[in-house]
């Protein structure tokens, strides 16, 4: 597939991969958001990420924050790799089934971790290690696919 630009020149679909992943990504950040947005209103605390510094219970602000805030610590980056690997020409099947599995384990680290009792449940550490897993092999993929410009 191809698209247009300018004078109708045609350029192909650079990043189809990537691309493909933005929608699922982008809707689980949305809900992320209106989570935090939701303890916001329902609890009146439209600045701040703690509803209290004496909490007895689990601050739902604060969980629904860290939730939020650690997705966008790690997913931008897992992108920006994956784009950098598959404009350098990176299998797409690997692609898809690296971002299928990074996808699981962002969800698991937050619906079976971090908002889990005491947020230690199973999910945060597998979201943990799995994510520097994709960020680390990512990386090392993209390197390898252009380890021909270092004359390797």
């Amino acid at each position: 597939m191809n698209s247009t630009i300018g004078l109708g020149v045609p350029v192909p679909n650079m990043l189809p991969v990537t691309g493909t992943w933005t929608l699922p990504f982008t809707a689980y950040l949305l809900f992320l958001s209106n989570r935090v947005v939701y303890q916001r209103i329902k609890n009146k605390k439209y600045l701040g990420d703690k509803l209290s510094s004496q909490a007895a219970e689990p601050d739902q602000l604060f969980v629904e924050n860290r939730c939020h805030q650690n997705f966008l610590e790690n997913v931008p980056l897992a992108f920006t790799l994956a784009a950098i690997a598959e404009l350098n020409g990176a299998d797409r099947t690997i692609l898809n089934y690296a971002f299928a599995a990074l996808f699981a384990l962002r969800i698991g680290h937050v619906e079976l971790g971090i908002r889990s009792k005491d947020a230690l449940g199973p999910g945060r550490l597998m979201g943990l290690l799995g994510s520097q897993a994709f960020l680390g092999g990512m990386a090392a993929y993209a390197a390898y696919l252009v380890k021909g410009y270092w004359g390797y």
